[in-house]
């Protein structure tokens, strides 16, 4: 007498679990399709159109985050070094190079979800095109570490992994014609525990 309920009610809770477990999994994989990766730097550029797929504008609304219209930026963010090695806060790296053209850019580490790192009160958790000291060619050197470094430093916390994540504002790498030939900073491990 209750065997057909229980078939019919365990079928209906497979299927709306399953659905809606999917459908949460692709929510937090990414923030859509159509991804580029320059040197081991990514971003999403279609995510801030109104061209964007369905999973990306569902991502956007479910952080509840404003993206960059097409023509105000584009937000890049690197988990991993040159060689491949995830970033973690017991690490220190080098970042180095040139970033592309743009009339502003700024520099965080943030968790998995995008939040930035605090690394304590008064350390500097962020760089910006107007603060870092450059070479005379234009290049410069970012350390990034737990520990004080002379020059330009960003300050992390000594917890986990973390992603760096670079904003270009006002850039012409943002419009589809940009995207080829970009030159992004290389990001290098200089050493790890003590």
């Amino acid at each position: 007498m209750f065997r057909v309920p229980l078939i019919v009610a365990t079928a209906l809770v497979i299927a709306f679990g399953g659905g809606i477990l999917s459908a949460l999994s692709m929510l937090n994989a990414s923030v859509g399709f159509g991804a580029i990766e320059v040197a081991g730097w990514r971003a999403f550029p279609a995510a801030q159109t109104a061209s964007a797929d369905p999973y990306a504008k569902a991502h956007r609304a479910k952080g509840g985050r404003l993206l960059y219209g097409s023509a105000e930026g584009l937000q890049f963010t690197a988990s991993r070094d040159k060689d491949g090695l995830t970033l973690t806060g017991t690490c220190s790296y080098r970042m180095s190079g040139r970033t592309p053209t743009a009339r502003l850019w700024t520099l965080y580490a943030a968790d998995a979800d995008g939040n930035p790192l605090d690394a304590g009160p008064e350390l500097p958790a962020a760089k910006n095109s107007q603060t870092v000291l450059r070479r005379r060619d234009g290049t410069f050197d970012i350390t990034i570490s737990r520990t004080a470094k002379s020059g330009n430093w960003l300050a992390i916390p000594d917890a986990g992994s973390f992603q760096l994540v670079l904003t270009l504002l006002d850039t012409p790498a943002a419009a589809s014609t940009g995207l080829s030939g970009l030159a992004m900073p290389v990001i290098e491990q200089i050493g790890c525990g003590q």
